[in-house]
């Protein structure tokens, strides 16, 4: 299963959160709780029970951290009728406690908490504020990874594809923050799509966006950048182990183009996703020559970078496509004919 939304790259801190500080310990009172919630912006609020939640996962048990987030949505629920903000951060915690269920591997309990979220979200559908959106998105996000994981797909399918839709609506105003949770929507659809050509045009609708987001430095896109790619980069090699050499090239040519997008000097990653791209190519008869000319011009680019081990790979590949094996397959049909 891909990670879940609590990663620290799916959402950059890009508010102040150490107001929030002194609820770190649990030992805040209501009475404090209730003040920042009503002095604090939300995203703050929200980015620092997110990391909060994170940290007590990592440091300490997932456990204690849905505990400490439960205790935490108890103290909200009493300041509802105190505090607007209140509700929201109640919807937020819920989304929360959701992602650290899945990280429990307690699926029917994220279900819940997700269910109760989504739930609360309906009451107001006409709602496109940032809040709304970026608490609806994530919980979108993370059931998808169940219910594909649970073999639901259309479900898994509708569910990603919204979740992309609603980050890029945010991104388009907030880029630093919400394009990392993009880009790594982008790469769970390579999962959860069945359909290799839904998986090809769904990157091609969202190549400019992602493109954009790649030119940023920013360590959080960097990061979603480079696990997109990698699994573009491990469909294209599985279609191949597959025979299915047309679709692989178009798996290898959006890595390379995202790629040199993030890292535009020529690297031993950009010389392997070329190999890649010209054994596929090689092995599409309308494409043979490109494959042997991207080949051998990887073949200097491998001397330059002294890359040993990629030389002798695309010298073996060479040699084996000038001694094609017999066809044993067209000489079966030939005698017994379908």
């Amino acid at each position: 299963m891909k990670s879940n939304s609590l990663e620290p790259i799916f959402l950059n801190v890009t508010t102040d959160i150490s107001p929030m500080a002194k609820l770190a310990d649990g030992n805040a009172s209501p009475e404090e709780l209730h003040t920042l919630l009503n002095e604090v912006p939300f995203n703050a609020v929200y980015d620092f029970f997110r990391s909060l939640a994170r940290k007590l996962s990592d440091e300490r048990s997932t456990t204690e951290a849905i505990e400490r987030i439960i205790d935490f949505d108890s103290m909200v629920m009493r300041s509802i009728d105190d505090s607007s903000a209140a509700p929201d951060l109640h919807i937020a915690l819920m989304q929360i406690l959701t992602a650290l269920y899945i990280y429990a591997q307690n699926h029917d309990e994220a279900l819940s908490t997700a269910a109760t979220a989504l739930n609360l979200l309906a009451q107001d559908p006409r709602r496109k504020d940032e809040a709304f959106l970026s608490i609806l998105a994530s919980l979108l996000y993370d059931i998808s990874l169940i219910h594909n994981e649970r073999g639901q797909y259309k479900q898994a399918e509708r569910e990603i594809e919204k979740a992309m839709k609603l980050f890029e609506r945010l991104a388009k105003q907030n880029p630093e923050r919400y394009g990392p949770a993009h880009i790594l929507a982008l790469d769970a659809s390579t999962d959860v799509y069945r359909s290799r050509i839904k998986q090809v045009n769904m990157l091609a609708y969202h190549q400019v966006a992602t493109t954009t987001y790649m030119q940023m430095v920013n360590s959080g896109i960097e990061d979603a950048s480079n696990r997109l790619i990698e699994s573009i980069a491990t469909e294209g090699r599985t279609l191949s182990k597959m025979g299915r050499h047309r679709e692989a090239i178009q798996y290898f040519t959006r890595a390379l183009k995202y790629l040199t997008k993030l890292d535009p000097t020529f690297t031993k990653r950009h010389l392997e996703l070329s190999i890649d791209l010209g054994e596929a190519l090689l092995n599409v008869k309308t494409s043979r020559d490109k494959g042997i000319h991207l080949l051998n011009t990887m073949l200097h680019k491998a001397i330059k970078i002294n890359a040993e081990d990629e030389h002798r790979r695309i010298v073996d590949i060479l040699l084996n496509a000038k001694n094609q094996k017999l066809d044993i397959l067209g000489f079966w049909h030939k005698i017994f004919p379908r």
